[in-house]
């Protein structure tokens, strides 16, 4: 089980949201590292990059990407956190948007918590191989 911290903890008896919480973080770093990885660009624009790529929109694009590869398992991951109920209202996201990317942040939470890197990596090239398309076609 690869994680950073060393206490047991089983993502299965958290609520959404606190997977949510965690994943939020994993999404960003995942991001943060390939842009850095990318070029040794300003921070500055690292920043901007990063920001346009982790907002809820973003996310809940990325979410619409992955859901035909997700096991039983993620996609009831998936649905606990965009149903989850929150006392947020998004600034700069529609509702639905917003929803989209709570599911996909607890999907990455519950997958981190549970040692699951290896999976972590492949939806995330899943996510970069459908924007190189993108890319391409644009």
């Amino acid at each position: 089980m690869e994680r950073f911290c060393f206490e047991p903890c089983d993502p299965a008896q958290l609520s959404a949201l606190n997977l949510a919480f965690v994943g939020d973080t994993v999404f960003d770093l995942f991001i943060r590292e390939t842009l850095v990885c990318e070029a040794n660009r300003p921070v500055k624009q690292q920043h901007a990059m990063a920001a346009a790529r982790v907002k809820a929109a973003a996310q809940a694009e990325a979410a619409k990407i992955l859901l035909p590869a997700l096991t039983e398992t993620e996609l009831s991951q998936f649905r606990r956190g965009r149903n989850a109920h929150t006392n947020h209202k998004a600034k700069n996201a529609t509702e639905s948007d917003y929803h989209y990317a709570t599911g996909l942040e607890t999907l990455f939470g519950y997958l981190y918590l549970n040692g699951e890197i290896d999976r972590l990596r492949a939806l995330m090239r899943l996510l970069e191989s459908a924007q190189t398309k993108g890319d391409e076609t644009t």
